[in-house]
Order: C-alpha cells, then structure tokens, then sequence
C-alpha cells in the first residue's frame, strides 16, 4: 500500500480562516497528475476508540456520494480522489494511505474495515483560490468597514447558485449549509464547497418538501443578504459559522425579517425578494428563479420572457466593462503594494528609503480598504 508522500506533497493548511467542524484542508500536489488540490482529512477527534463510524465519518461518504451527482455541475467543486489515512495527527506528513480515485461506491464500502482500523477518510477536491472566498474577501479588517458586491455582480451569483438548488433539486438533493466560507467568486464565475451536512432527500417522504423551502431561505439569508449589505443576517459582523449537520439547518431558522436599513440604495424588487425568501414565501427553486430574473431585467438583463429596456441594456454593458476594469485596478494596487512591502525590508536600504516605502505601502493599503468590490 502506497505511503501519504507518494501521492500527495502536502503544503500547507488553507483553512485557517475558517476553521470547520468535520475537517482540516491542506495545499497539496497530487504527484500523479502534477496539479495541486484540497485534500480534506476528517478531525481525529471524530475518530472512535472502539472504531464505531460517527456521523462526522460518514459525512465524507455522503459528501462524495453528493459531489459525484452533482458532477456535471460547472459551479459544484470537483471530486479528484477519495480514501483512507493511517496517520491521526492534525498535519499528516506520511503513513499509509489507501486511494479510491472517484470509486465512490468502493470508497463508502470500505468504510467499516478502515473506521474500524482507526483510519481517517479524506476528500481530495479542485482547489479553489483564497483570494476568492467571499469570507476572506468581505470580512471586515477595521472597525466601521463593510463590503458588499456591487448589484451585477450579486445578481449574476444569484443567478449561479440558484442554478446550483435547480440541479440539486431536481435530484431530491439539498444544499442547506449556506455560509460564505463556502462560496468562491472571481466576478464572474461561482464555485460552491463543502456538502458534507447536506441532504439526499426521499422523494416519496411528503414531509421533506420543507427542505426544498428552507434551502431558498437560507440561500436568500445566508448568502444574498450578505454579500448585498455586507452585514450578516446574525446581527453581527462577518465571521466564520463552523458548525455540524444539525447547526447547519438550525443556523438561521428564526431568520424570518430581513434589515436593508444598511442598504437604502439595494433596488426594490431585490429587497422584496429576498425577504420573501426570508419569510419562508417561495416553495419552489423554479419560482425564486423566475421572480430573481425580473429583478435583473430591471438591472439591464435579457430574458425571453421580461422586457428590458434598451437603454438599461446599453447601461448595464457599460457598467460591467467599468466592473472589469475595477478589479483589473484592484489587481495592480494589490501587486504595487507587494513591491513596496518586499523593498521595504530589504537589507541594507537607508532609512529614508525605508521610511518611503512604508508609507507608499499605508497610502495603498488605504486605497484598499475604501475599495468598491470585495
């Protein structure tokens, strides 16, 4: 049986932003195919002295039983290879490993043998980005400061995502972990993680519908209400929500009002669908589409079946080449300050080009945190 370091180089945790319940999430190179990737080991705290299978174990089977459906899926994060590791400690660096690829089937069949071994199981998925989690991207760094995207941007993920809850439901699946240290987005593409505390529903059990509701609602809470106020609909600043299957359907169960009083300016139609969302209002992912597409014709979209204006269709071109050059700006201020801040600490320079240095660093820095786009 191979070693961990004959598959995977393992880097460094990528996780320490928000620390999850199930698992840890390490940088590694699967030597194989020489591309990097998430590898996802369960907590040894899960593991069972007696090698009973906890739920936070079979949460990886479920997981990539998931994943695998919902594989065709452009905005779900891939499955590259599913297994077992020998070693417990938080950072593995060797000991045996047993790869299934993406035998799912095979993976969750020898769950018994290898929970009884004292195995953990791990998860090796498309590796996203931090610089594009929206949590890493929205959480405030000083007090007072908030983020939010602008309305095209949050309107186009909207649309993504209930693309996402479209395809899910339609295979009696249901997301419910909606958080925004599960969402990745560059402007114009989404990605979506972690299901492991989401749900394969019986389409014969009448008393599941509820899920199909409560995944519209949490998507209109947990993640549009965010990223259109900057705010968390807890009441509180941004902040990671780690949490197990039972949190996740809990987390925002009392969440039923939305507050835009943050957000005066947030269009019309938008705050009114998503506090209907919020209310429990929309029973089907099919309607929350249909009204979320009125909403963005009035932002200059084109749908068969909502008229927009030409103007607002003109409007809305200009306005995503002026978005594109923003971020392209953000970009360079980012690579400017990183200059900066690497001359300023070279060895040898004169204090006056120290001091220099570090103040074109603060002015950028500035520039920054009073940016438009996360």
């Amino acid at each position: 049986m191979p070693n961990l370091v004959d598959i995977y180089r393992v880097d460094n945790f990528n996780d320490t932003f928000a620390l999850g319940h199930y698992a840890r999430v390490l940088d590694a190179l699967d030597r194989r195919v020489g591309h990097l990737v998430a590898l996802k080991v369960m907590r040894a705290e899960h593991l069972s002295a007696d090698g009973d299978i906890r739920w936070e174990y079979r949460a990886f089977a479920n997981e990539a039983d998931l994943l695998t459906k919902l594989a065709d899926n452009p905005y779900v994060v891939d499955l590259l290879d599913c297994g077992y590791l020998s070693n417990t400690q938080e950072f593995p660096t060797d000991g045996e490993l047993k790869t299934f690829q993406r035998d799912v089937l095979g993976f969750v069949q020898a769950m018994p043998d290898y929970a009884g071994r004292g195995w953990r199981p791990y998860l090796a998925l498309q590796n996203l980005p931090r610089t594009n989690n929206l949590l890493y991207l929205m959480k405030p760094n000083q007090a007072g400061s908030r983020w939010r995207l602008p309305s095209e941007e949050g309107l186009a993920l909207a649309l993504q995502f209930a693309e996402i809850l479209r395809a899910a439901h339609i295979k009696h699946i249901v997301y419910l972990d909606h958080k925004l240290e599960h969402v990745y987005w560059d402007g114009t593409q989404l990605h979506i993680i972690d299901f492991n505390s989401s749900r394969q529903l019986d389409p014969h059990n009448g008393s599941d519908r509820q899920f199909y509701r409560m995944d519209i609602h949490n998507l209109c809470v947990g993640i549009l209400y965010p990223i259109f106020t900057g705010l968390s609909p807890l009441k509180t600043t941004l902040r990671p929500q780690p949490g197990n299957i039972t949190d996740a359907e809990a987390r925002y169960r009392d969440i039923t009002q939305l507050d835009f009083g943050i957000e005066p300016t947030l269009s019309g139609a938008l705050k009114e669908l998503l506090q209907a969302g919020a209310a429990m209002e929309i029973d089907h992912i099919e309607d929350f589409i249909s009204a979320l597409q009125q909403v963005a014709s009035l932002h200059g979209w084109d749908f068969p079946q909502h008229y927009t204006s030409p103007a607002s269709r003109d409007a809305r071109s200009q306005m995503r080449a002026g978005l594109t050059r923003l971020r392209r700006g953000q970009a360079d201020l980012r690579e400017a300050r990183d200059l900066f801040r690497e001359a300023a600490i070279q060895d040898g320079i004169t204090e006056d080009l120290e001091a220099e240095l570090r103040r074109l660093v603060k002015a950028v820095n500035d520039m920054l945190n009073n940016r438009v786009i996360p």
